[in-house]
């Protein structure tokens, strides 16, 4: 790769390196690189900022950015090269550099995701209430299950145990029929896109914690981290979904 000289400052570029707010620092940063190459914000073989530099510009620690840089890496959107000349570089060809049509996420996903929010929300209040120990010892299983799952497809079925799993403990038939209906929905998204581990290993840190919310019974806690756990989903798709043909 023939690396080019650091991005021309403009203020769409400017807006890319705003600071991340939390509580989805992480997701959100991917998002935010991921939609700058899309829109040809950050062109192929522009080089990003040092590592120091650009976690002081977007206010995260340089952990979580280098989080986001190894996903957006593994996703084939940058380039880290070593040695002198070396650093973090927009891939000669990135999956998404092509130009965006109309909103990054388009009506059908959209709403997926809106379905999403009033089932997984709904689910969570009444298993906060209602959840036995046996329903959070499953919940814990599925946990173990996926930070030991070696491929992306067992993952995603332990991932989707899980959400089904949220709404079994909230003792309601018809929870769980949408449950089952929306993460079908959600897994047609989800195929579409890379699943680098960083992605996984972040979501399944927010259903540990969700586990122990659950246990306490601290409804409003629980509902706070499910929304943002679904908003770090939306920011990764928004970051990787590929656009729709046509």
């Amino acid at each position: 790769m023939e690396p080019t000289a650091a991005a021309e400052n403009t203020p769409a570029l400017e807006a890319v390196f705003q600071p991340v707010d939390p509580p989805t620092t992480f997701e959100e940063t991917v998002e935010r690189l991921g939609t700058a190459i899309r829109l040809g914000l950050l062109i192929p073989g522009t080089q990003l900022p040092p590592e120091r530099d650009l976690a002081d510009q977007l206010r995260i620690s340089r952990s979580t950015l280098r989080q986001a840089l190894t996903t957006l890496v593994q996703s084939g959107h940058l380039v880290s090269l070593r040695g002198r000349a070396g650093g973090t570089f927009v891939t000669e060809e990135p999956p998404l550099g092509q130009a965006v049509r109309g909103e990054v996420l388009g009506e059908e996903a959209r709403a997926v995701l809106d379905y999403r929010v009033a089932v997984e929300t709904g689910a969570v209040v009444l298993a906060a209430e209602r959840a036995h120990d046996e329903d959070v010892r499953r919940l814990v299983e599925f946990t173990d299950r996926m930070d030991a799952a070696e491929r992306f497809d067992d993952y995603r079925r332990a991932d989707i145990r899980f959400h089904i799993g949220i709404a079994e403990a909230s003792y309601s038939p018809r929870l769980v029929t949408a449950m089952t209906e929306v993460q079908g929905q959600m897994s047609d998204l989800i195929a579409r896109i890379a699943h680098p581990r960083e992605v996984l290993n972040s979501s399944n840190e927010q259903h540990r914690r969700l586990i122990a919310l659950v246990r306490r019974r601290d409804t409003s806690r629980a509902v706070k981290l499910m929304r943002d756990h679904m908003d770090g989903t939306e920011h990764i798709l928004a970051a990787l979904l590929p656009e729709p043909p046509g």
